[in-house]
């Protein structure tokens, strides 16, 4: 494993721990480490080489960072799920990846069953105050901007963009590339490359300007286009449309089909005063 600057792990100095913070026998600290004052590192955390912490972050037992991240003051990280009645006789875990960001005051809380793990990827930026609830699943390259809450067992796929205090109700999954825009209440799926807004949310589009800035071709956004609109504005039934989305040539166009295929809470559709707009 080598540092961002390419020096390898082994070439780190010893971890650095204020003379405040608390750090239980049987954590585990790797080179590199920094730990801010008055932080609490349980027994049974593990930090990865490189990564640093700000004042009073607490690691409960059980969560398992990997290396060069950057946790900011007051973070909370493998707290217990806030579901009534649960027992907490019981050992559930929170990982998460490499290079990842977060910021003020952000939870993430561990699983709800023995063995469980919330997991979040490489390359996240988790900004003020964001809460990621038990057993979420959290890809890479995801932002999530201030106040944002995902519930229980949210699956968030590659770069999801999730702005300032949205709500994503539990079991929802977001698909790749997906925008959630400000304010918005997410209470079904979110296709992949849409952007998803209001109260309850709707597909508002493509993402056109994600697509773009995550380089992907003209040709491949205008067959999302057509496959946007194929799905949401033809009137065609969902398994026919499903049929078209399926056999098109494009694979991001039949990413669509097959996430579509596994939701268990359905997907977000458009207005339908948008839809008699677009074809008026």
């Amino acid at each position: 494993m080598s540092t961002a600057s390419g020096l390898p792990a082994t070439d780190l100095p010893p971890p650095e721990v204020h003379p405040s913070a608390i750090v239980e026998a049987g954590a585990t600290l790797a080179p590199g480490v920094r730990i801010g004052p008055g932080c609490l590192i349980e027994s049974g955390a593990s930090i990865g080489p490189g990564t640093v912490l700000g004042a009073r972050v607490v690691v409960h037992s059980g969560v398992r960072i990997g290396a060069r991240n950057r946790i900011f003051a007051h973070a909370v990280l493998g707290g217990e799920a806030q579901v009534l009645g649960l027992a907490s006789d019981f050992e559930s875990f929170v990982e998460i990846g490499d290079d990842n960001v977060l910021r003020e005051a952000v939870t993430v809380h561990r699983g709800i069953r023995a063995g469980s793990v919330t997991r979040i990827g490489d390359s996240n930026y988790l900004m003020v105050n964001t809460h990621v609830a038990h057993d979420g699943q959290l890809g890479n390259h995801i932002v999530m901007a201030n106040n944002s809450s995902l519930a229980g067992h949210v699956t968030l796929e590659d770069r999801v963009f999730i702005s300032g205090q949205v709500a994503v109700h539990q079991f929802t999954r977001v698909g790749r590339l997906a925008m959630l825009a400000g304010l918005a209440k997410v209470v079904q799926d979110c296709l992949p490359f849409i952007v998803t807004d209001g109260n309850p949310a709707r597909a508002r589009g493509l993402n056109v300007v994600g697509l773009r800035r995550a380089g992907f071709a003209a040709e491949t956004i205008r067959a999302l286009r057509r496959a946007y609109r194929g799905l949401l504005r033809s009137g065609l039934p969902l398994e026919q449309s499903l049929a078209v989305l399926e056999a098109d040539e494009e694979a991001t166009v039949r990413e669509i089909a097959a996430f579509i295929r596994g939701s268990r809470r359905g997907f977000a559709h458009e207005p339908k005063r948008e839809r008699a707009a677009d074809e008026a």
